[in-house]
């Protein structure tokens, strides 16, 4: 069994990070009803005794003693990161796995890049190594962080950076929130650029989520109930959305819904490396099958269904709806239309009572209707897990590498411009140790760089579907 880490940075990360480790003990306490360590809890979490004040060894055979996440929290306001240590997940991390300040980073990515970088390095690459130590076979980090504010953007890529220098060899997946065009922080464009340069030269995969389709997909699914389109064939608790049986007994947050969503993706994300399975993807599999060309490691996701119908007997014909929604623009979590755009390549990963049968005819179905480039018209790559999500029977998660990330990189491009182009609110930056001029000028080229990569890419589709051709047995 692999272990990953997950590293959650700023605000938005740790947010985020505190639905995904609420959900993921309501998954493996669904699964594990004897209450033992076993390995797929071993991949997210450690089982420590608490006499030995957490340092001794982890207990590999028997109870579970205490539950620790295999997690570091970074913030530089302590507010977030606060709330988690009083709320019902507090025994789920200790002080050795935080870093925080009080100040925070004033919406600025020089502030958290230049200045927490360097004032933190050290802490956080200790924090990391303690970390990776307590993995006997460390596969993935996972960074969780958005692009708009100043420590998730800056601090968030820095980490980055460290964990490319301290760990080349572990695979580096970032979970990174877009901001929407009617965000509050001003500077959210100039962050955001500057963070992708990161994100381009570091990452191993970036999956892009925008705040937008979180808030869209979550109206839809309200409206759809209070409507009483799905009235009472609904399942109880089996909205992806909602937190209804997970550990939180206090009012849902402002953004819980949109951080549930994208905690749910993770949790499907990984699913293959914690429980069994007839096809099993590991996440190694996703970066080496996703991304032929290193700076194009960028993965659309969608989640299909976004809530269980009452009845757990799925019909074949609702379970190939669950296939057609996840190509379909409003599944996607980002403002994407990958159905008319260009597939690079494309993974299903299923969860819960699904055949491979099913995906077969499903894959067959749906292919004609795809543009896929001429050199990888099988660009597919399917896992299979038997369990679950909890409250449903069955689940996919879609990652495609298509250019219709495009159009949400030339809108980014086109906010940095209109600020840039009258140079305002720079000064900020320029007034930082370390910061120049040219750092604007080196993330808009290498922004550019990547939508020119996506345009000579969407030139070629279109042309002629190219069979290769089949070698000849002569008899």
């Amino acid at each position: 069994m692999t272990q990953s880490v997950v590293v959650q940075v700023g605000q938005c990360g740790n947010q985020v990070g505190c639905r995904f480790w609420d959900l993921a003990l309501r998954e493996h306490a669904a699964v594990n009803k004897k209450g033992i360590y076993d390995e797929a809890l071993s991949s997210f979490f450690r089982n420590v005794d608490t006499r030995s004040g957490g340092n001794g060894p982890d207990i590999y055979k028997g109870k579970i003693c205490s539950l620790k996440a295999r997690a570091l929290l970074i913030d530089m306001e302590e507010g977030v990161v606060n709330e988690i240590l009083q709320g019902p997940l507090r025994d789920v991390f200790d002080s050795k796995q935080l870093i925080t300040d009080v100040s925070g980073s004033g919406n600025n990515w020089a502030v958290g890049h230049k200045i927490y970088g360097c004032q933190y390095r050290e802490n956080i690459v200790e924090k990391l190594r303690k970390t990776a130590e307590h993995c006997d076979c460390l596969q993935c980090f996972f960074i969780i962080h958005s692009m708009g504010g100043g420590t998730g953007s800056g601090l968030g890529t820095f980490v980055l950076n460290l964990l490319e220098e301290e760990f080349p060899e572990v695979y580096r997946f970032v979970t990174s929130v877009y901001p929407s065009g009617e965000d509050d922080v001003i500077t959210s464009p100039y962050n955001s650029v500057l963070a992708m340069k990161e994100l381009n030269e570091h990452a191993d995969c970036v999956l892009p989520i925008e705040n937008e389709s979180l808030f869209e997909i979550v109206n839809k699914i309200h409206q759809m109930i209070s409507s009483g389109k799905l009235g009472s064939t609904v399942k109880q608790n089996s909205l992806v959305t909602s937190s209804a049986g997970s550990s939180k007994t206090i009012q849902e947050k402002p953004f819980d819904a949109m951080n549930n969503i994208v905690a749910n993706l993770l949790l499907n994300l990984t699913s293959s490396a914690r429980f069994e399975g007839s096809l099993n993807m590991d996440l190694n599999e996703i970066s080496m099958n996703l991304v032929p060309f290193p700076r194009l490691h960028y993965l659309v996701s969608s989640l299909t269904p976004l809530y269980t119908l009452a009845d757990v007997n799925v019909p074949s014909r609702r379970l190939d709806q669950m296939f057609s929604d996840a190509f379909s623009r409003d599944h996607q979590l980002i403002q994407a239309d990958p159905k008319h755009s260009l597939y690079l390549a494309c993974a299903l990963l299923v969860r819960g009572n699904v055949q491979v049968s099913d995906l077969r005819r499903n894959i067959e179905r749906l292919k004609p209707s795809l543009h896929f480039v001429s050199w990888n018209q099988e660009g597919w790559k399917t896992g299979l897990c038997s369990v679950p999500p909890v409250g449903h029977s069955h689940s996919l998660l879609a990652l495609a590498n298509n250019t219709c990330v495009k159009p949400t990189f030339i809108e980014l491009k086109d906010r940095f411009m209109k600020l840039y182009k009258k140079k305002a609110h720079l000064h900020h930056y320029l007034q930082i140790d370390g910061m120049e001029q040219s750092c604007f000028s080196e993330a808009i080229s290498s922004l550019s760089d990547l939508i020119e990569e996506y345009n000579e890419l969407d030139a070629t589709k279109g042309g002629p579907r190219i069979d290769p051709s089949r070698l000849k047995i002569a008899v």
